[in-house]
């Protein structure tokens, strides 16, 4: 039976954004496995939508999208940030339909404060340059040089101009940022984790947007494995894909066995 990945992305993020890694993770992961993305309702082919004001309702949302023949084959969650609170709420309120969850980069308010879960150096930077900026471009290098660390400077100015398109293309509004933020801002995950869902708590050593110590208290917390790529940022899929795609090869194969 055909193992079924499900990517999903963090704020004001959609699919495209994750640069091919869904391709490059087929490709590690061989035979039997296929990979899809899913986009939040306010984000990507969804941007016209209404972004929910909770991880709950976006876990709901989700679900719905994927139908009930992609979850009765319990698909494995690959999810970054925000998207992975929204994997920490569908593990606690529907335990067993996924088949394992790794959260990249995520954080919740349970385990860490506030000014770990957004670096409180970053608050001016991101309502200037990011959430109430209107020079597209300008934004989509800021987050680029917030979440990412490994990008040849060639290779950013590639990227970001990638990303002005795609902003062009499917707008996320202020409205709906916002709404996203609160959603985050808001989210307590459980205090233990249903057993029988594996779980990888993954993260970039080097995220400068939330700290890292965030994915060690998850770790901690629910005594799952923690895998660090020492340099790498926020934006682990576009910083180290590779090591990325092998990391969750081997978790997979580990949890089979």
């Amino acid at each position: 039976m055909t193992t079924t990945w499900i990517l999903l992305r963090g704020l004001i993020r959609e699919q495209a954004h994750w640069q091919g890694f869904d391709r490059r993770l087929a490709e590690v992961l061989g035979e039997g496995n296929e990979v899809r993305c899913v986009d939040l309702p306010g984000n990507g082919r969804r941007h016209h939508e209404r972004s929910p004001c909770t991880v709950a309702a976006m876990v709901d949302a989700a679900r719905a999208e994927l139908g009930d023949q992609v979850l009765s084959r319990r698909p494995r969650l690959v999810a970054l940030s925000l998207g992975g609170m929204v994997g920490m709420d569908w593990l606690r309120r529907f335990p067993g339909e996924l088949g394992g969850a790794a959260l990249i980069n995520s954080s919740t308010a349970r385990f860490s404060p506030f000014y770990q879960r957004l670096q409180i150096g970053n608050y001016p930077h991101l309502l200037s340059d990011v959430l109430l900026s209107r020079d597209t471009e300008g934004k989509e290098r800021a987050i680029l040089e917030l979440t990412t660390n490994l990008l040849a400077p060639d290779r950013l100015a590639e990227v970001a101009r990638q990303w002005t398109l795609i902003a062009g293309q499917r707008p996320v509004s202020t409205a709906n940022s916002l709404r996203q933020l609160w959603a985050a801002t808001r989210f307590r995950a459980p205090v233990q984790l249903p057993e029988g869902s594996p779980v990888l708590i993954v993260n970039g050593g080097g995220d400068r947007l939330v700290s890292p110590r965030c994915s060690q208290a998850l770790s901690r917390a629910w005594n799952r494995p923690l895998s660090v790529h020492p340099r790498a940022g926020h934006d682990l899929s576009l910083d180290a894909p590779d090591w990325l795609a092998r990391e969750l090869k081997s978790w997979a194969t580990a949890s089979d066995s």
